[in-house]
C-alpha cells in the first residue's frame, strides 16, 4: 500500500494540519485505517507492507504505529515518487501476486477487493489495473471531479487498484518510475510512450483495448483490466471535497 507524501505535504495534508494526508477523518476513523482494516478482513490478501511515509513523520505519530501493530501489514521507507515505491516494495516482499492500493482509498470494500483480485487472477497477463464505467461514477456523483480516461469505446475512471501477478509484472512500475523521472520534460514522456499513441488518443480514436496493447509493447510486460461496476471504488481522499463526498457516502 502507497502512503507517501509529495515534498512539502499533500494538499490535503496542508489544507488540514495533517502530517500525512492518509490520516484525513473520514467519518470518525482515518482514511488509512479503514483501507487497513478492508485489506484484514479482505479473503485474498494476506499481509503486506504500507510504504510511507517518511520515517520521521512515521516514528513521531503514535497514531501510524497504533493502526500498524493490530494489522499483519508492515511499515518501509518511501522512495522518492509512487512507482519507485512500488517498486521497491515488490522486491523486498519477493512474492506474487501482489494487490497495489493508496492508503487514502477510504471507501474500499472485502467485497470489492476479492473481486478485482478474482478477476485479476483469471487474466493471462503480468499487470491488472481497475476501471470503472464513468457513465455510473457520473451518474452516481455528478458533482464529483474525477479523472476520465476517454476512449474511441467508452470512458473510464481510474480505481486505485493494480495487481502485479508475477516477476515479469515488475516492468510496470519499472516503466512508470521512468516516467515520472521525466515529468519535467513532456516531450520525452511522449516519446516513451509513442507520439503516434498520444495522437490517436487525443483525437479520439484509440480505444482502450489498443491502449492497453500499446502500454505491453513499450512497458515489456502484458497488461490487462477488471471492469468494475462500483462508482465508490474511483472516490480516493485526496482532497477536502473528496473527503466530503466520502463521508457522505459512509453515513448514507
Amino acid at each position: 500500500m502507497l502512503a507517501g507524501e509529495r515534498p512539502g505535504g499533500n494538499a490535503i495534508s496542508q489544507e488540514l494540519g495533517l502530517s500525512a494526508s492518509v490520516l484525513v477523518n473520514v467519518a470518525g476513523k482515518s482514511a488509512l485505517a479503514r483501507v487497513i482494516e478492508t485489506l484484514e478482513a479482505s479473503e485474498m490478501v494476506e499481509g503486506g507492507l504500507l510504504s510511507g511515509p517518511v520515517e520521521k513523520i512515521y516514528r513521531d505519530n503514535e497514531e501510524f504505529r497504533q493502526i500498524l501493530s493490530a494489522s499483519s501489514l508492515q511499515w518501509t521507507a518511501p522512495e522518492s515518487g509512487p512507482s519507485a515505491s512500488a517498486l521497491a516494495a515488490l522486491e523486498q516482499l519477493d512474492r506474487f501476486p501482489v494487490l497495489l492500493t493508496t492508503g487514502d482509498h477510504a471507501l474500499l470494500s472485502p467485497g470489492l477487493v476479492d473481486f478485482f483480485c478474482r478477476e485479476a487472477m483469471k487474466m493471462d497477463v503480468d499487470v491488472v489495473c481497475g476501471l470503472a464505467p464513468y457513465s455510473i461514477v457520473h451518474a452516481a456523483y455528478p458533482e464529483s471531479k474525477r479523472t476520465v480516461l476517454k476512449f474511441s469505446d467508452g470512458q473510464y475512471c481510474g480505481t486505485n487498484l493494480f495487481a502485479i501477478l508475477n516477476r515479469a509484472g515488475k516492468a510496470g512500475p519499472a516503466f512508470w518510475r521512468q516516467l515520472e523521472a521525466q515529468r519535467k520534460h513532456p516531450w520525452r514522456m511522449a516519446r516513451r510512450l509513442g507520439t503516434g499513441l498520444l495522437l490517436r488518443y487525443l483525437f479520439g480514436r484509440l480505444s482502450l483495448d489498443q491502449a492497453l496493447e500499446s502500454l505491453s509493447r513499450a512497458m515489456g510486460c502484458r497488461v490487462g483490466y477488471v471492469r468494475i461496476e462500483v462508482a465508490r471504488a474511483v472516490v480516493d481522499v485526496d482532497s477536502v471535497a473528496d473527503r466530503d463526498l466520502a463521508e457522505k457516502i459512509l453515513l448514507q
